[in-house]
């Protein structure tokens, strides 16, 4: 992480957002743009992501190409995935597009592979802060990503009304949501949507274990069984359906997988202003050359990180609520 007490002024920045998108991505940019923009620093904007980088895809941002965007979902200035960054020969082409347009700053808004490729263009000498934003809260060095809230919500709203169904028909539903390593939305997401059985890569559970749990639901009377799965769990959704059938003839599986309806819909409130707070924190960042860096949210302070302590390392979903989740479901 770089400081220095006697930076140099910066005259322009970039922003870009990059790999999967979430809900608060445009409010991230939104404030990006119009801090900087108070400080008398000029903004582009990078159109999908690094690839646009590279291609020399930018466009200027003022305050109105920000105006009614903080409520959209998605990205406006769009999003794409270039996995050749990782080679220095195309890293040395997005430097040579940043020299160019004579940009002294860039703000990257991603997940962690594209806080990696921020991190590249860092240990390449350029001044760089990131911004976590991923629906699968699967960032480290912060405790709340961009777009999280907004995922949570639209699956509680989704297991909420499959639990009147399973209710009305006596039925299990199990309900894949999206967590390929961080299995954090399918544990919260149960825990306040009060599944039965939660299965996510951090907890494996057995098959038969699955079954035992599903099966004293039934003894207790409970009028339905909702199974949340994350997708990067050891068994998935349609093999545990298939097994509790296999098992038990008297059960009714119905499978929900919710796929990327999470990652749509107008951001909630919570994630507008973590983003709003995580713009504006960046740009502080790259003024007073604390770069190097990724912005979080821990506690209730506004931190900024070092990228070398984030990128890479992978954060769990909090297993030790788990047991006490159990308790709740009986």
């Amino acid at each position: 992480m770089s400081s220095n007490s006697a930076v140099k002024p910066i005259q322009r920045i970039a922003v870009m957002t990059s790999g999967g998108d979430s809900p608060g991505m445009n409010a991230a940019i939104r404030a990006v743009v119009r801090y900087a923009l108070h400080h008398g620093i000029e903004v582009m904007g990078i159109q999908r992501g690094f690839f646009g980088l590279v291609n020399d895809d930018l466009i200027a941002l003022g305050p109105r190409e920000v105006g009614g965007k903080i409520q959209e979902g998605g990205t406006f200035l769009r999003s794409a995935r270039l996995p050749e960054f990782k080679q220095t020969e195309v890293q040395q082409r997005a430097l040579e597009v940043l020299a160019r347009r004579r940009i002294g700053g860039l703000v990257v808004i991603g997940g962690d592979g594209s806080l990696a490729g921020a991190t590249a263009l860092h240990q390449q000498g350029f001044p760089v802060v990131g911004i976590p934003a991923s629906i699968d809260n699967d960032i480290v060095g912060t405790d709340a990503t961009i777009g999280m809230d907004t995922a949570l919500n639209t699956i509680l709203e989704a297991v909420d009304r499959l639990r009147d169904t399973a209710s009305s028909h006596g039925r299990i539903f199990i309900v894949e949501a999206m967590g390929r390593h961080c299995g954090y939305l399918a544990l919260m997401a149960g825990y306040t949507g009060g599944a039965e059985v939660i299965h996510i890569p951090e907890l494996p559970l057995e098959l038969e274990e699955i079954l035992a749990t599903v099966e004293q639901a039934w003894i207790r009377e409970k009028a339905h069984v909702i199974v949340m799965v994350a997708e990067g769990a050891a068994h998935s959704f349609s093999e545990i359906a298939a097994y509790i059938e296999e098992k038990h003839k008297g059960f009714e599986c119905r499978v929900t997988q919710l796929g990327h309806v999470q990652r749509g819909g107008r951001p909630t409130h919570f994630d507008r202003l973590l983003a709003s707070r995580l713009g504006v924190k960046a740009v502080e960042c790259l003024r007073a050359g604390q770069t190097g860096t990724m912005v979080g949210l821990q506690g209730t302070q506004l931190v900024a990180v070092p990228l070398a302590d984030v990128v890479g390392h992978n954060k769990q979903a909090p297993a030790e609520e788990y047991q006490i989740i159990r308790i709740l479901a009986q």
